[in-house]
């Protein structure tokens, strides 16, 4: 890690944004009710479940740094937890998931069809949410992020067992994917404060660059983390038959033994042999080639706000650089 995330002050996120928080949690649970009992009770089961709501703070902290005072970035950090809550909804049926952030998905409780559906509702009450903004620049940013967000996952449902995707390919899914949200997370804090269109963009960049730090993480945890810990099962991606980096990177530059495990192993989504694969990505250096990645990816992010003037939110906004790539779950 670079000095410039390695000697950033060290500050309290969550104490930075405290009241902002709260009242985007007062926000949540008022646009979350429905008359539908169904539609209430999986969608307070999934939102209650926590998680870092790493998008929504992106958002508040953004818009602090460049010194927005009006109340419309709380309604658009609840937008953009509804739309990332819908995703993780529609993620589990997909990968047959049975547990996320230490508890059963929701599709385990309540069956694939809620699930969907109850995702459906969310991404249309985000819709409601920021047409009630008016204003066409959230409404294209918002939109166009959805969009690429579901390309995305067309995009890995299409390397799904596939051992010969490229380092390029993956990353794209990545971007679409996962940073993509965080892009417009960052954009959206910019723009309401009333920031240039190159702020807006350097924003973008910085929560582009994040997201894909995060996801690199993920990536290494998949294989090295502690279940307990990241609240979900590890493994799930070689199970799901997932070529994410570590495996990528293997296949490139592993042993024709390794290479011939690697390719076996994600053609047939077999996690009997996920201690021979820890085994060969450790080794084989994929996990270290990883973790690098993801600290490039983070010190991008840190460099594209270098033009912000220096602040609490700035200092937080470089702390959650560093934990992007120093976490355990």
């Amino acid at each position: 890690m670079s000095a410039a995330i390695l000697h950033a002050p060290k500050v309290n996120i969550a104490e930075s944004i405290a009241s902002d928080m709260d009242a985007v949690n007062v926000v949540i649970r008022q646009r979350l009710h429905s008359e539908v009992t169904l539609v209430n009770q999986i969608a307070e089961y999934i939102i209650s479940a926590g998680g870092k709501r790493i998008r929504p703070v992106l958002v508040l902290l953004v818009a602090n740094a460049y010194g927005y005072k009006g109340s419309a970035h709380h309604e658009l950090a609840a937008v953009v937890e509804f739309i990332h809550t819908a995703t993780l909804l529609h993620d589990d049926v997909v990968d047959e998931s049975s547990m996320r952030r230490g508890r059963a998905t929701a599709n385990a409780l309540f069956g694939n069809a809620a699930s969907v559906l109850v995702g459906d509702f969310l991404y249309s009450r985000a819709f409601q949410m920021m047409v009630g903004l008016d204003n066409m620049r959230v409404m294209q940013i918002l939109s166009d992020a959805t969009n690429v967000i579901a390309e995305g996952e067309v995009l890995q449902l299409l390397n799904m067992h596939n051992p010969d995707v490229s380092q390029e390919s993956y990353l794209n899914v990545i971007r679409s994917k996962t940073a993509k949200l965080f892009e417009a997370a960052a954009q959206l804090g910019a723009l309401i404060s009333g920031a240039s269109a190159a702020e807006v963009d350097a924003a973008g960049e910085y929560g582009r660059s994040l997201g894909t730090a995060f996801q690199l993480i993920d990536d290494v945890l998949d294989y090295a983390g502690d279940a307990t810990e990241i609240g979900k099962n590890v493994g799930d991606d070689l199970r799901e038959g997932k070529p994410t980096l570590p495996l990528i990177y293997l296949m490139e530059n592993g042993t024709p033994e390794q290479r011939e495990l690697v390719r076996a192993c994600i053609e047939q989504g077999d996690e009997q042999h996920f201690d021979a694969i820890l085994a060969a990505i450790t080794t084989g250096g994929a996990l270290d080639y990883t973790r690098r990645e993801a600290e490039i990816a983070a010190q991008r992010a840190a460099d594209a706000i270098s033009g912000l003037p220096d602040s609490l939110y700035k200092q937080s906004l470089l702390q959650l650089c560093a934990f992007a790539v120093d976490r355990t779950h």
